[in-house]
């Protein structure tokens, strides 16, 4: 078996949340919503398809035709607006596999990218793209399996609803839970399961408490937790390595530094999502 083939990898493509924030006060986490890539076995997993997406595409360029299985929580526009900007999808030779639950609406994801990308919202329709395009419906608590790697899935507390998720193979793990609002009183049953044992967390981290409870403009009920809520997850979840992840755009790079300092604090293996960053999940 390769090197690659025997890989367990997490890469960060864009680490923001609710809108791209480019600029001087956030080169060093990155500005770009999520996105999320991991080499597993061999195989290509993304989770959602926001501007990262457009980066993680044009570094596919150089090794097509390319395969990937595209997992989105929900149709938010962070979490899609990359995809009509994603080159490898308009490539021929290229396929992708393309996961989503359906919307309270009823709308398919398949029907929300098609919606995205009709005038006068976008020049091009989806059906311009010339990659193969395979979309399954999913629904949150359901079991995916792609080879010998397995996806669960469980439902998030965010409004429209999202899905989280959980990767593992040969005995690694990690999770990807965004967007998703804790609970005031208790952990939530649905986060707790998909991170128990994981090696890497990957969590909604958008406030701090100071800001989620702020008198003057609270955040609750706008579907996002905190870097303090996410520490207590991973202690009751017995979690290695948590990552801080959807970083507000008003948070700076100061800021951010000051959040992974605290947040080291309370638990040693935290630490900040940036763009480009790279982990690895142990496997046997």
């Amino acid at each position: 078996m390769s090197r690659i083939e025997n890989q367990f990898i997490v890469h960060f493509w864009g680490v923001r949340g609710s809108i791209p924030c480019p600029g001087p006060h956030t080169v060093r986490y990155g500005g770009n919503t999520s996105c999320v890539e991991m080499r597993v076995g061999g195989k290509r997993l993304v989770f959602d398809c926001g501007t990262g997406l457009h980066v993680l595409g044009k570094s596919l360029l150089s090794e097509m035709p390319a395969e990937a299985h595209i997992f989105f929580t929900h149709s938010h526009w962070d979490h899609m607006q990359g995809f009509p900007f994603f080159t490898p999808g308009f490539v021929k030779g290229n396929t992708f596999h393309i996961y989503g639950a359906i919307a309270p609406d009823g709308s398919t994801i398949e029907q929300r990218l098609n919606d995205q990308m009709l005038h006068p919202n976008f020049p091009v329709p989806l059906q311009i793209m010339q990659a193969n395009l395979y979309f399954r419906d999913i629904k949150a608590g359901e079991e995916i399996k792609i080879d010998d790697v397995t996806v669960e899935t469980a439902p998030l507390n965010h409004p429209g609803e999202a899905v989280g998720y959980r990767v593992s193979w040969k005995g690694g793990t990690a999770v990807y839970i965004t967007d998703t609002e804790h609970f005031p009183d208790h952990l939530d049953k649905n986060v707790l399961w998909l991170a128990r044992d994981a090696d890497i967390l990957i969590y909604d981290s958008t406030y701090t408490d100071e800001e989620y409870y702020c008198k003057n403009s609270p955040k609750i009920g706008w579907g996002h937790s905190t870097w303090q809520e996410a520490v207590k997850v991973a202690q009751a979840a017995n979690v290695k390595q948590l990552v801080i992840f959807h970083h507000d755009p008003a948070h700076d790079d100061d800021f951010l530094d000051k959040v992974g300092e605290e947040a080291k604090e309370k638990f040693s293996g935290a630490i900040m999502a940036k763009e480009g960053m790279e982990l690895q999940v142990h496997v046997s």
